[in-house]
C-alpha cells in the first residue's frame, strides 16, 4: 500500500512541529518562517513548539499533540519538523496512524525524525520525505540545491528524478559497482539499527536502503553496520547508499579505519550495489529523499534516479 500526499503549490500552509529535540536559539525559528514565507509559503507553529524540557522538545503528550494538530487541521498542507536530536522513539506506540492515513500530509525531516518516517510508512503506507528542516535549513544557511530539490521534489507537477551531488558537494565513492532498483528506504543509521527488533523495523528485502550518520567514530558506525548485517538488512538490500558522514572522523591513535574501509569492509563482499557519498544527512547540502517511491540508483556513476512522482 502506498498512499501519496498532495504536493505543495504557492500560498499553502505548512505546519512546524518539534516532535525530538529542543530548539536552543528561537531566533532560528524566526529566521527559517522568513525563508519559507519567501518561498511563497505561510506557516503555522505547533503550540508547545518551543517549549523545551531537557533534551527533549516538551513533554511526550506535548510534541506529540503538535503532531497530531498539524495533521488533524485540514488547511495545512505539509508538516516540516523544527530540529532532530533524540525523541521520536517516544512517540511512536501512541499515534494515532488512522488519523494519517486519512489526513495525508507532506511530511519533512532527517536525523532523528527518521523514527517517524519509519513507523508512518509501516503503519499508514504514506510517502514521507527525508529532507531539510528549519533548524539545519531554513533558519540558518539553505543551499541552493537544498532548496530547489526540497521544492521540486515537492511541489506538484515538478517532478524532480535525477539526483546527482552539487559541484562543490561532496565526491562520492563506489563501494560496490552496479545498479540497482527498488523502494527507497532508510535515514539515520542510529535510529534505522535502534528501531530493529520492534514493530517499526525496517524492511529492507529488494529495496534501496540509505543511511546517513553525523559525528561518529568509524568503530561505531562498524558496530551498527555489524548489527544491520547480523539482522540481514545489508545483504537482502537491492542497493545501499551510505551519505555523507560528516564529523564522522578517523581516530588519533593510528588504529582507526575511515569510513570508506569500514563501509568497504562491512558491505564490499555482500555483492549489494554499493556506493558511499551522497549529499543527503548532516553535511552543507541535502536532497530531499521521498521514502517508498521506485528509485534506480547506479553506484558507478553515484546518481540515483526517482523513477515516480513523490505526491499527488
Amino acid at each position: 500500500m502506498k498512499i501519496l500526499a498532495p504536493g505543495l503549490k504557492p500560498h499553502d500552509l505548512i505546519g512546524i512541529v518539534a516532535p525530538a529535540g529542543p530548539l536552543h536559539e528561537h531566533g532560528v525559528l524566526n529566521r527559517g518562517l522568513e525563508t519559507l514565507h519567501k518561498l511563497g509559503f505561510r506557516t503555522t507553529v505547533g503550540r508547545h513548539a518551543l517549549a523545551g524540557s531537557g533534551y527533549l522538545a516538551g513533554s511526550d503528550a506535548q510534541r506529540l499533540g503538535d503532531l497530531t494538530e498539524m495533521f488533524s487541521r485540514p488547511e495545512v498542507r505539509a508538516i516540516i519538523c523544527l530540529r532532530g536530536g533524540y525523541g521520536t522513539m517516544r512517540l511512536l506506540a501512541d499515534i494515532d496512524y488512522g488519523l494519517i492515513r486519512e489526513n495525508p500530509k507532506i511530511l519533512v525531516g532527517f536525523s532523528d525524525i527518521t523514527g517517524l518516517h519509519l513507523a508512518i510508512r509501516k503503519r499508514c503506507g504514506l510517502v514521507t520525505f527525508h529532507g531539510p528542516m528549519v533548524s539545519t535549513d531554513f533558519g540558518t544557511q539553505l543551499s541552493a540545491f537544498t532548496r530547489n530539490h526540497f521544492l521540486q521534489v515537492l511541489t506538484a507537477g515538478a517532478g524532480l528524478r535525477q539526483i546527482t551531488n552539487p559541484p562543490d558537494g561532496p565526491r562520492p565513492v563506489t563501494i560496490t559497482p552496479g545498479q540497482a532498483r527498488g523502494e527507497l528506504v532508510g535515514g539515520n543509521l542510529t535510529l534505522v539499527t535502534a528501531l530493529l527488533g520492534t514493530p517499526f523495523e525496517i524492511e529492507t528485502r529488494g529495496r534501496i536502503l540509505f543511511l546517513e550518520e553525523v559525528g561518529e567514530n568509524p568503530y561505531r558506525l562498524d558496530r551498527m553496520l555489524s548489527q544491520l548485517r547480523l539482522a540481514g538488512k545489508l545483504a537482502e538490500a537491492a542497493g545501499v547508499i551510505f551519505g555523507e558522514c560528516a564529523g564522522c572522523r578517523t581516530g588519533s591513535t593510528g588504529q582507526a579505519f575511515s569510513v570508506v574501509q569500514v563501509l568497504k569492509d562491512r558491505l564490499g563482499d555482500l555483492g549489494v550495489p554499493c556506493f558511499y557519498g551522497l549529499a543527503i544527512g548532516h553535511g552543507a547540502h541535502r536532497a530531499t529523499l521521498p521514502l517508498g517511491v521506485t528509485a534506480t540508483m547506479d553506484a558507478d556513476r553515484h546518481t540515483l534516479h526517482l523513477n515516480e512522482p513523490a505526491v499527488c
